[in-house]
């Protein structure tokens, strides 16, 4: 199945978090599937604390053959491996964020994950990057 995965950072080096996270996702990409790459975009943090930096945002997808929970494990040891810490703060800065949009077209939902991701078409810094890569997703969304 095609997974679509929005990155996210605004902590360090944001430009260098993102390329690392999206070279990790190639790595579980199917091989041989194409990686589809949208470009980074600045935008404000958005129910971030105050004073939280611009993030830099994309969207990549990859061909992923597991379930919805092994995706989310191997995005979670990403974060975990670029320095991702947990904070009790909601939406504080990050060094990456790497949320699972969607997996195909599973509908699954758990404590830890519900796909399709159920705010993205809430948010202009998905839709965007999304945009580029299908725009037949986002179609009267942006």
């Amino acid at each position: 199945a095609r997974a679509g995965i929005a990155l996210g950072s605004n902590l360090g080096d944001a430009a260098a978090n993102i390329a690392e996270a999206i070279a990790r996702l190639e790595v579980v990409s199917i091989p041989g599937e194409p990686v589809l790459k949208a470009s980074l975009h600045r935008t404000a943090p958005v129910n971030c604390p105050p004073g939280s930096p611009d993030f830099l945002n994309t969207v990549v997808e990859i061909a992923f053959d597991g379930t919805p929970s092994e995706l989310l494990a191997h995005t979670q040891r990403i974060e975990r491996e670029l320095g991702r810490v947990p904070n009790p703060v909601r939406n504080a800065p990050r060094v990456i964020d790497v949320d699972i949009l969607y997996l195909g077209d599973i509908i699954y939902q758990d404590e830890g994950l519900t796909l399709p991701h159920p705010r993205m078409r809430e948010r202009e810094f998905v839709l965007l990057p999304l945009s580029e890569i299908r725009p037949d997703m986002v179609e009267g969304n942006c």
